[in-house]
């Protein structure tokens, strides 16, 4: 495989050529030079667009996939494919599956059916047995076999006992504990934020409270074990200062932010729409307002596409009982550069899409300079394009976003010497 591709503004701040317009060859699995002009026949494919940007390649930590056990929602080719048109050229599984990622099989299962896919898999084994929060896992031997984290995903870790024996079991390697911040206890049966919304439309609410208590916990058990904890999908603006502080007192502490969440308020949901019904739930906007300033601080280290794919059956439901979540690989980038991207800039979502999840994940850093490897993402931040669920690539539909005019879109990714990109409009 060879590729030329022409003109494109770089954004890589660990490179020479950072902000700069320049050509770069692709040969195989390595970028074999960077400059000006460089000759269309050294190429068998050559991508020339207008305002064409070229970055580290995006990695997406925490997405639900339904393979195994859940393939009608989506396998591990259609994941790879929305990642890929998303701009994603690696993500991490949750092990929220069937049977659950928990042991050395699993984990070898995602990597041995990925190795010829143009998507690089990052497995999250199981913290507890079947993520039921009663029995730990044996997380060293998945760790050895290349696990890059340890959650029980979308099922929050309950018991405080059991967090602080997680966060010692892998202090013991350097490994780090995923943690979703949803105190069950406190949030019940909670349909969506507990405000004006849920008063108003007479749902039993989530309180904000149900998400700071655990993030505390989850810090103040950090601290205790000198240990590292990635809280995910925090909603909160009181969680955004609790994870500053923390951080300012040298706790290990990492976060990360659905865009939905960036974006949307629970206002969205006064017409019982159930494709905003996510967890964690939309808040106020004070909140959003909250979380912003933490991406702009340096507080939220990555904002994520909170990932969940859903058949129809489980959103087409009276609004209790439709499923949480939405689909988001696909839009993830494009919602966070219409709505901030003129406030964080590309190199601040690059950070944030790249460079930040690689760095505390320990995943491969990729550095845009001849002789790397040639792990790329390619957009255009200023093209306006229509999301519309009929040209999606996920198998699941449960996006709220159908029919949006969103501003900047991905054209595709190069990487492990294949390339993918978009041949929807």
């Amino acid at each position: 495989m060879k590729i030329l591709i022409r003109k494109a503004t770089i954004i890589d701040r660990t490179s020479e050529y950072h902000n700069k317009v320049m050509d770069i060859l692709v040969s195989d699995a390595v970028i074999l030079r960077i400059g000006q002009d460089l000759p269309a026949a050294a190429a068998a494919e050559v991508i020339e667009m207008e305002g064409l940007f070229v970055s580290p390649g995006w990695v997406d930590l925490g997405v639900q996939v339904g393979d195994p056990g859940f393939e009608h929602r989506e396998d591990l080719d259609s994941v790879a494919q929305a990642a890929a048109a998303g701009g994603f050229t690696g993500i991490g599984p949750f092990p929220n599956t069937e049977p659950v990622i928990q042991a050395k099989p699993e984990v070898n299962y995602l990597l041995q059916k990925t190795h010829h896919s143009v998507l690089d898999i990052y497995p999250i084994g199981a913290i507890t047995r079947n993520c039921k929060g009663l029995d730990i896992t044996e997380m060293i031997d998945m760790h050895k076999v290349g696990a890059v984290a340890f959650s029980d995903g979308h099922t929050s870790i309950q018991n405080n006992g059991m967090m602080m024996r997680a966060l010692q079991y892998v202090k013991a390697f350097g490994g780090i504990v995923i943690n979703h911040p949803h105190d069950i206890s406190i949030a019940g049966e909670g349909q969506i934020h507990e405000g004006y919304v849920s008063t108003a439309l007479g749902m039993k609410g989530i309180p904000d409270m149900a998400e700071e208590m655990m993030v505390q916990r989850d810090i103040y058990l950090a601290e205790y074990t000198n240990s590292r904890v990635h809280i995910s999908g925090i909603s909160s603006r009181r969680s955004v200062d609790l994870i500053r502080g923390a951080k300012s007192r040298g706790i290990a502490v990492s976060c990360s932010v659905p865009v939905l969440n960036l974006v949307f308020t629970d206002q969205m949901l006064l017409d019982f729409n159930a494709q905003f019904k996510v967890l964690p739930p939309l808040r106020q906007q004070e909140d959003v307002e909250g979380l912003r300033a933490g991406l702009l601080d340096g507080t939220i280290d990555m904002i994520t596409s909170n990932h969940v794919p859903l058949e129809v059956e489980q959103k087409q439901l009276e609004f209790a009982y439709a499923g949480f979540g939405a689909i988001g690989l696909e839009t993830a980038y494009a919602l966070a550069n219409t709505h901030f991207g003129d406030k964080l800039g590309q190199e601040g979502l690059v950070t944030h899409f790249s460079r930040k999840p690689r760095q505390i994940f320990g995943l491969p850093e990729v550095v845009l300079q001849e002789g790397s490897k040639a792990t790329l993402t390619l957009f255009q931040p200023d093209l306006s394009w229509t999301f519309k669920l009929d040209q999606r690539y996920s198998k699941s539909a449960n996006s709220p976003l159908n029919g949006q005019v969103l501003k900047g879109k991905v054209v595709g990714i190069i990487n492990k010497g294949r390339s993918f990109f978009r041949v929807n409009p």
